[in-house]
């Protein structure tokens, strides 16, 4: 089970109140979220292996530099030779580094990649795996991963965790009337305004599903538009050949890397030793977790009480 972290934990903060708090004054609502999320995900789906995918660069800048307009609406503020940063609302900001140690403690394989998002980790992770995978996240991006030849499935979170919707071949194909394969030249088409992706003036869904079901796939959208005696319009041609600078480089942007070298690392999930289980006891006391990390302990196989 692939995790899109940073999806969950933002879903996590919206969807518990910031009344939530450590004895700090910390609030804690994307902690103890996210532990629930965690709980409810291996209990109902069973994996054997758990990784935390990570965003080490959420807005990378080979990506910027082929679609300056990439996730720029998200930027508070641009980084020279770094990570620019992202627009995270300061209770949330607090809470991240809180994240990062209750994953540790509870033994879980956080993986990220210098200038890599979490979705190219899970890309990878999932190509390269000899094994069924899940991917969760509440993000459309990763539509293209679905494969049942090679087992790859997507939970899609983004209508709350009591609606789960898991993704195969067919629910994407009844979903946007493309196969998960297409899916990535399908967002290039029509565009994402939650990226910052234009794509092409006029072109929607149903147009993009309709063009890749005629033509496969981008190069052949492209090769048809410069086609004369091909079928497509008049007006769809002038449409594909006016962005022909875009579509140049958008499934570069689009589509998610899937050969990075993560090295190695072992992401079973087992039983914690009595070390593990008394700092997660000082923890749920400290940062005033509930019952959120005895639920996350029961479905990872532990004792809460140690």
């Amino acid at each position: 089970m692939l995790l899109d972290t940073a999806s969950l934990y933002f879903r996590a903060f919206y969807g518990l109140p910031d009344s939530l708090k450590s004895p700090d004054g910390t609030p804690v609502n994307a902690v103890r979220g996210l532990l629930d999320m965690i709980a409810r995900l291996v209990a109902d789906y069973e994996p054997t292996h758990l990784v935390a995918c990570w965003d080490d660069d959420w807005r990378p800048a080979w990506r910027v530099d082929l679609i300056p307009s990439y996730k720029e609406h998200r930027m508070t503020k641009a980084v020279t030779d770094g990570v620019d940063v992202e627009e995270v609302p300061p209770g949330l900001v607090a809470q991240i580094p809180r994240i990062r140690e209750i994953l540790a403690a509870f033994d879980i394989t956080v993986i990220g990649a210098p200038e890599h998002e979490a979705d190219d980790v899970i890309g990878s992770l999932a190509a390269q795996s000899d094994t069924p995978v899940d991917v969760v996240t509440g993000d459309r991006d990763l539509f293209q991963l679905v494969d049942d030849r090679g087992d790859v499935r997507v939970i899609y979170t983004a209508r709350g965790m009591s609606r789960l919707e898991v993704l195969t071949d067919a629910t994407v194909v009844s979903k946007y009337q493309v196969l998960p394969g297409q899916y990535a030249d399908f967002a290039a088409l029509r565009g994402d305004t939650s990226d910052g992706l234009p794509g092409v003036a006029g072109i929607g869904d149903k147009t993009a599903a309709s063009l890749l079901q005629e033509f496969v796939d981008l190069d052949g959208v492209i090769a048809a538009a410069g086609d004369p005696a091909s079928t497509m319009s008049a007006s769809m041609r002038a449409r594909i050949t006016g962005a022909a600078d875009y579509l140049a480089v958008a499934p570069t942007v689009v589509n998610v890397v899937r050969d990075l070298d993560l090295g190695g690392f072992n992401a079973e999930i087992r039983p914690l030793d009595a070390e593990q289980l008394k700092r997660i006891e000082k923890l749920t006391g400290d940062w005033n977790l509930g019952g959120s990390a005895a639920r996350a302990l029961q479905a990872l196989g532990n004792s809460p009480t140690g």
